[in-house]
Order: structure tokens, then C-alpha cells, then sequence
């Protein structure tokens, strides 16, 4: 049984971070590194702050953890020490516990009822007891490869390596079917590997969960574009089930500005991914902030990643725009009611080390140099509204009044418009929604038979405890199919939301 008065003894604390000018001068994450048993003893003490709340919305499917992780059970057990129990429960429902802990925006500490009202000091640390679980659980040898007793003769083929596809593997390969990972790059993890800079995960806890998989059995192709290097005859040929896990890469332009085909505008994974691939040591970015005056288009994850990679990178400045006023700093029931997800200012450690933030502004033109590249952006202060008619977005100048901002490099990070365009959907016959994804049925399989997709590709741009999620319940529907039936976990089904205001 919890303590019911936990959130009253102590106080809500996150884990310390390393200095401004020691994090900037590295690609390291930005937490510090702190004595396991004094790690150990700050998290039993904000693990006791989850009360006895009866309903623990925290794992709720569509209010806290699509996962359905079970947060009051291993917070009770961290807060007993038992740290062994705690890894077991947590392992039973997520792959990869540190990759939440580090990545996730925790929809489960929205969901805690501690997140009612303020007056009670904040939500249970939720994803600071879950990374320290994880990382307990490598410090005491207790993740070790889970390999299959019997095998079933049946072959998988995964396409894509980001978080649902290494899901979907493990949970398949631990079934007893032969499962081989395709990925068109050189390296594992998909977005893991090169969206996510190294300042928010170390890739070495990448590494060190791929190489439990390799263990475990499941193969990896790297290098492999499956439908040009693999054709998909071949796959159907060899393959009794495909997994398309590939992700929904094509990222929103801006085909309306003036100027943007000026030189030094780029899309914000183009800047991500050469720089991810430099801190891997595949040498100098093309793409490089070094000594400019960086403006970020976009107010979310992707555009904090790069305001991040800027700094280290040693940019002169960086400014990050956002079209929409800037948020409350506690929620606003009317707006947001708990348990949803709060409409509220989300600050992330790079918007603590240096540059600023600018609300309702939005670009009215590029301007250029004689040479043909960016110099500067003219900006205009602005409000979006809802066309009552259409529902579309618009975006209306509140003064006639420009702003002129320097520019050496702009980095538009204003979302993704879904799967890209590849040669593999075409063979297949597979076309993508209006939204850009992939559809499928209730399990998981596309209009190709024996093909099944997850995570973004199936979702859009998501959280990475979604694509967790959905590649463990892909992995359900992929064993059911091959066997008549399956024991392995669904947490999720494919028509499954946050719940939301509309």
C-alpha cells in the first residue's frame, strides 16, 4: 500500500542538471551524473509522493501511459527499495524503459490526480522513478536477453529500426519467430539514432538495448532499402509476415514565404541528422551554426532540438518563433481539464542555456544577400484563428509594423506531413490518407495482406511511447496471424487517441 501522504512530506524535485557552461561545451546529456545510492534515495522519496488515489489515471490508455505502464505498483516497490520487483513490473510493459524516461513528455504525469491543482506541489516524478529504474536495472545485471524456448518456424521482416520497429522485433523474436530488421541507414534506431540529439540521450543506451536484441536472436540489415536494394518479391518470397514500421519522415515545408528558396532555409532534420551524424564521428555538419545568427520556425520537440544543437554548436545567437501566444504557465481547466494534456508553456533544458523565444510573431519574408542566401527575416506580430466556415487555420497580422531580425540560418521545424514517398508503398499498393499515413484494419494489417504497419507511419509524428506502444500491439496481431493466436500484450488498439477536448 502507498503512502496517502507522500506528496505532503516531500516536495516535487526534478534531477539535477550539469552547469550552463560545462553542458554547452559538450554533446553529453544535460542531467547530471549523480551517486547511485544518493540517486536512489532522492527517487524512493519522490516515489512515496504517489498517494493511494484509487484510480490511477497515470496508466490510463487515453488520459496517462498508452503503454499502461504500471506506475502506482513500482512506485510503491522503488519506495520500499525493492528494486528488482520494480524492474520486473516495469519491463512488463515497456521495452525500453530509459528511452521514455529520457524522451517522453510524461502524458502520465499529466494524468496524476496529484496534477488537479497546484496546491499540491506537482504530479508524482513519474519519469524520473522510471529512468532510474532502468538505469538500477543495467547497474545490477537484471536486463539480460530474453531468448525464445521453441521456435516457430516463422519468418518476420521488419522495415524500420526506430522505436516500434525494435518494439515489434523483440516482442516477435521472444515469440520464437525469426525476425530480420531492414534499415536504409547506416546505423540502428531510426529517429533515435539521428533525430534525437545526443544532448537528450546518449546513444550508447541505444546500443546497449541493440545489443540485447542481438543476443535475443533478432538480425539487423543495415544499408537496406527495402523495394530498391530488397525488392519486394524478394520479401514476399522469404517472409511470412512484413512489419512496416518506416516511420513518417517528410517534414513540413514553407512553399509560401518569400524567399525561402533562398540559401541558409533549411527543413530542421536536415540540420538534426548531419549533426547527430558528427557527434558518431562521421566528421564536420554541412549544415553548421557555428558563428551565425540561427532563427528557429516552430515552437515544438523538433525546434527545441535544434535550438539546442545550435548552441552547442556555438551559433552568435538563436531565436525560436512561434505563431501562437505564449502559453500559461498552469493549466487553464477551461482550456485543458485534467486529465488531458495541459496547454501550458513547456520550457525544455536548451531554452535555459541561451537565445530566446518569441510568441505571435510569424515570418512575412526572407530576405537576402547579393550572393543569393539569407540575411535576415522581416517579422510581423500576428494571431491564428479558426475559420468558423472551413475550420482551416489562418494566420492574421495584428499591425503593419515589420521587424527586422539577422538571419544566417533558418531552420524550419514546423512539423511532418507524414510517410515519404518510397518505391516499397508503390509495390504493394499501398497509398497513403489524406493525413499521410498508412492505414490499416483492427489488426493492424494494410490492404496488403500479411503486411502490418506501426508507429508513425501508422500515427503520424508522435510520441515515442505511442510507437512503443503500437509496435508491441502489432506484435500481438503479427504472432496471431502466424499462429492462430497470441499471449503477447496489445496495450494499444489502432483507432486508440489521447483523450482530448474537442
Amino acid at each position: 500500500m502507498a503512502d496517502p501522504q507522500g506528496f505532503m512530506k516531500h516536495e516535487r524535485a526534478e534531477p539535477p542538471k550539469r552547469p550552463l557552461d560545462e553542458r554547452l561545451g559538450d554533446w553529453r546529456e544535460v542531467y547530471a551524473d549523480v551517486d547511485p545510492a544518493e540517486r536512489n534515495r532522492e527517487v524512493r522519496a519522490q516515489a512515496t509522493r504517489c498517494m493511494d488515489c484509487g484510480i490511477p489515471f497515470c496508466h490510463s490508455g487515453t488520459a496517462g501511459c498508452p503503454l499502461g505502464n504500471l506506475i502506482p505498483e513500482w512506485n510503491d516497490l522503488v519506495r520500499r527499495g525493492d528494486w528488482m520487483a520494480a524492474s520486473d513490473r516495469l519491463h512488463a510493459t515497456n521495452n525500453f524503459p530509459e528511452f521514455t524516461g529520457k524522451l517522453c513528455p510524461a502524458p502520465c504525469e499529466a494524468g496524476c490526480v496529484l496534477s488537479i491543482s497546484p496546491l499540491s506541489g506537482g504530479p508524482v516524478a513519474i519519469k524520473r522513478v522510471e529512468q532510474t529504474i532502468a538505469d538500477q536495472s543495467w547497474e545490477m545485471g537484471i536486463v539480460t536477453p530474453q531468448s525464445a524456448g521453441v521456435s516457430s518456424g516463422q519468418r518476420v521482416a521488419v522495415v524500420g529500426s526506430g522505436p516500434a520497429g525494435l518494439a515489434a522485433a523483440q516482442q516477435l523474436t521472444r515469440a520464437g519467430h525469426e525476425v530480420t530488421v531492414f534499415e536504409r541507414d547506416d546505423r540502428l534506431g531510426g529517429l533515435l539514432r539521428y533525430g534525437i540529439p545526443e544532448f537528450k540521450m546518449e546513444k550508447k543506451a541505444l546500443d546497449r538495448r541493440l545489443a540485447q536484441l542481438y543476443k535475443e536472436g533478432t538480425k539487423f540489415v543495415t544499408g537496406c532499402e527495402v523495394g530498391v536494394d530488397l525488392t519486394v518479391e524478394q520479401l514476399r518470397t522469404d517472409y511470412d509476415a512484413v512489419v512496416l514500421a518506416v516511420g513518417a519522415l517528410r517534414g513540413r515545408d514553407d512553399t509560401v514565404t518569400p524567399g525561402r528558396e533562398l540559401a541558409g532555409v533549411h527543413l530542421a532534420m536536415e540540420h538534426l541528422v548531419p549533426a547527430n551524424r558528427y557527434v558518431e564521428g562521421d566528421g564536420p555538419p554541412e549544415i553548421d551554426a557555428a558563428g551565425k545568427h540561427v532563427v528557429i520556425i516552430g515552437g515544438g520537440d523538433t525546434g527545441a532540438d535544434c535550438y539546442g544543437t545550435a548552441t552547442r554548436q556555438g551559433a552568435l545567437s538563436v531565436t525560436q518563433l512561434d505563431q501562437y501566444p505564449k502559453p500559461p504557465s498552469t493549466r487553464d481547466d477551461d482550456r485543458s481539464p485534467w486529465p488531458t494534456w495541459p496547454y501550458i508553456l513547456r520550457t525544455y533544458p536548451a531554452h535555459e542555456e541561451a537565445g530566446e523565444r518569441r510568441f505571435a510573431v510569424a515570418v512575412k519574408r526572407f530576405a537576402g544577400d547579393e550572393n543569393g542566401r539569407v540575411r535576415a527575416i522581416e517579422l510581423q506580430r500576428v494571431r491564428v484563428s479558426k475559420d468558423p466556415a472551413t475550420g482551416r487555420r489562418e494566420v492574421v497580422p495584428t499591425s503593419d509594423e515589420v521587424e527586422e531580425l539577422p538571419a544566417d540560418l533558418v531552420l524550419l521545424a514546423i512539423g511532418f506531413e507524414g510517410v515519404e514517398h518510397m518505391r516499397l508503398l508503390d509495390e504493394l499498393g499501398l497509398s497513403l490518407s489524406p493525413r499521410g499515413t498508412l492505414s490499416c484494419g483492427a489488426d493492424w494489417q494494410t490492404e496488403s495482406p500479411g503486411v502490418f504497419v506501426c508507429g508513425d507511419a501508422h500515427r503520424g509524428a508522435s510520441l515515442v511511447v505511442w510507437a512503443i506502444a503500437e509496435g508491441r500491439s502489432v506484435a500481438n496481431a503479427v504472432d496471431a496471424f502466424l499462429t492462430g493466436a497470441s499471449d503477447l500484450p496489445a496495450p494499444v488498439h489502432p483507432t486508440a487517441l489521447p483523450l482530448a477536448v474537442v
